[in-house]
């Protein structure tokens, strides 16, 4: 393809290494698009709170697409852009499906305002200094969620979400981005695919403009989407399957190795 006119990117384990870092020549690299005015855009997984190390070392202040497509963020303003929520009665739907045919499971929330909570049955992994509340399902689905997470201890991240599959039927869009047995849940429809053809066609730009990297199953609808949708080596084997193109792994610069081709 000529020069892209969108880069899209996913962070963890696609620019960020292994090590939880950034390297000097992504970094350039990355600032090397916007210098050429190109738009990019970061789309990823986690939620607003967590971009603000990222904005710091990239020094990047235009929008993020976080949640998996569920919020649009602007990284000048520390501010949620627009959010699609999962409504009060799809999440509890979604809930009762996978406490019925998945025993064991547990529930934690992402709100668009007030952040992280879960259930007393889920036992968060990271960022344990979040701001959080520990209350029943039940109540944290009330008003509506931007993301709806499930965990189970005893299964893998693509075994749960072939069950929760079956189990859920159409309730909302199901991935993951971790192999630990965790499943994100967003409202029908949603996902990083339609969060970046919004902002894309904002700014008049088409699909086939557009690369688009990854490394994770909720990178798919992404990477199939874009006009060149690229996969690091390092990513999971149904993403290297679909991607138009494999580059080197994260820790190796993947990203940028793909980016030097038009900037």
């Amino acid at each position: 393809m000529t020069a892209p006119r969108l880069v899209a990117t996913d962070l963890d384990g696609t620019v960020v290494r292994s090590d939880g870092t950034i390297s000097d020549r992504t970094v350039d690299a990355l600032a090397r698009v916007e210098a050429a005015g190109a738009v990019l855009v970061l789309v990823t997984g986690r939620p607003p709170r967590w971009m603000p190390p990222i904005v710091e070392r990239l020094g990047h202040k235009g929008l993020a697409i976080c949640a998996n497509g569920a919020v649009v963020y602007d990284l000048h303003t520390m501010q949620v852009v627009r959010h699609a929520s999962m409504s009060a009665e799809a999440a509890a739907e979604v809930v009762e499906a996978l406490r019925r045919d998945v025993p064991g499971i547990a529930f934690a929330v992402e709100h668009h305002e007030s952040g992280f909570a879960h259930e007393p049955s889920y036992v968060p992994r990271w960022d344990s200094s979040d701001p959080k509340s520990v209350r029943p399902v039940e109540a944290l689905v009330a008003g509506g969620v931007v993301k709806l997470l499930a965990r189970h201890e005893e299964m893998d991240a693509d075994t749960l979400l072939a069950t929760a599959h079956r189990s859920v039927r159409g309730l909302g869009t199901l991935t993951h981005s971790s192999s630990d047995g965790l499943l994100e849940i967003s409202a029908t429809g949603v996902s990083k695919a339609t969060g970046l053809a919004q902002l894309a066609d904002e700014h008049g730009i088409s699909a086939a403009e557009v690369v688009a990297f990854g490394d994770m199953p909720n990178d798919l609808p992404m990477l199939s989407w874009a006009g060149l949708g690229v996969a690091v080596a390092n990513a999971h084997p149904e993403v290297l399957a679909v991607a138009d193109e494999v580059t080197a792994r994260n820790d190796e610069d993947g990203v940028a190795q793909v980016l030097d081709r038009w900037f």
